[in-house]
């Protein structure tokens, strides 16, 4: 089975690889078929997967929907994280399109949450995105609150800065923070994993793959769907691509030395940088999940990972991570 770790002090043990449920119906074009969906959720448990991240936003909910009704027969066997903070109406679906972490509106969320996820409790329950007009003490209590009822039982942050991550945790100790971080995007090494050390908080990197770039089965050819929100990513136009490519041939180089692939590299390199990061790349195919998985069995020396890093840092990312809109409402 594979390798555990506990995020920061939390005592919240999940495998070293979860799994990102959002694009199996959600996000990078034509929805697969759910039930092969539900099928490829219940075969990642099979192979030691026990950690499952979803979101109301993703549909919005037909992705809870989704994950609840694949693991409502192994719920003992799993932990299940879902997200808050975004302005849906929670009668008609609607997603508003701004930013709602009142607390009246996070109890309706995860009265919700819990009904789509077939559960009494949500193991995780992350802030989504930080609100600007509700104070961090306010979004922490109420959580805390849930987390006293049961409903709850453990408080994340995504994509949160230093100054939101302290104040939440002075309210309601946070288990982990979910935040974009890759060999393509390494800002959170500047101030975020030292800040999560110091408080012992779990880290949770979401795009671990680089939305599929680092795969290396995308290049400056590749067409989208019409529907693919990476059509929108500055990061991936096709000039882009082209520019970002070196970083996926270094990442091939090293794969065929350790007789592995471009992704297995990029997620043991992460794996590597701390034993409280939990990864969670996504993924609709099996044979993609196989391979994902194997990434946790590959050991990487102390000389390889200086070797992966160092070379990464001397390739400059071309683009932007975020159309500006969806940048705005990451604040830092």
């Amino acid at each position: 089975m594979m390798q555990q770790r506990t995020l920061g002090k939390s005592g919240l043990t999940v495998s070293a690889l979860g799994l990102g449920c959002m694009g199996m119906s959600f996000g990078y074009g034509q929805a697969p078929d759910q039930q092969e969906m539900i099928q490829l959720i219940r075969a990642a448990v099979e192979q030691g997967v026990t950690f499952f991240d979803t979101a109301e936003v993703y549909g919005p909910w037909v992705n809870e929907e989704l994950v609840g009704e694949a693991l409502q027969p192994l719920r003992e066997q799993v932990v299940i994280a879902t997200k808050f903070g975004f302005d849906i109406d929670q009668a008609t679906g609607q997603n508003c399109g701004g930013l709602n972490s009142q607390p009246a509106h996070i109890r309706q969320v995860v009265e919700n949450s819990l009904r789509r996820l077939r559960t009494d409790r949500i193991d995780l329950l992350y802030q989504h995105r930080v609100d600007p007009n509700v104070p961090m003490e306010d979004v922490a209590g109420a959580v805390r609150d849930l987390i006293q009822e049961g409903k709850v039982k453990h408080f994340g942050l995504s994509e949160a800065g230093v100054e939101a991550i302290r104040r939440a945790h002075a309210v309601q100790p946070v288990a982990a923070l979910q935040s974009e971080y890759s060999l393509w995007w390494r800002e959170p090494e500047q101030e975020i994993l030292p800040t999560l050390e110091e408080l012992g908080i779990g880290f949770v990197p979401f795009s671990p793959l680089g939305k599929g770039f680092l795969t290396g089965k995308i290049d400056e050819n590749t067409q989208f769907d019409k529907s693919d929100f990476r059509n929108t990513v500055p990061r991936f136009s096709p000039e882009a691509r082209k520019a970002n490519q070196a970083l996926v041939d270094l990442l091939g180089r090293i794969a065929r030395d350790k007789q592995a692939t471009p992704a297995q590299i990029a997620l043991a390199w992460l794996l590597a940088q701390k034993p409280w990061i939990a990864p969670i790349p996504g993924t609709t195919k099996l044979h993609r999940l196989e391979e994902n998985l194997g990434a946790a069995a590959l050991q990487l020396s102390a000389d390889d990972l200086r070797e992966i890093g160092s070379a990464a840092a001397h390739i400059p990312v071309t683009g932007a991570r975020y159309a500006e809109a969806q940048q705005k409402m990451i604040n830092r």
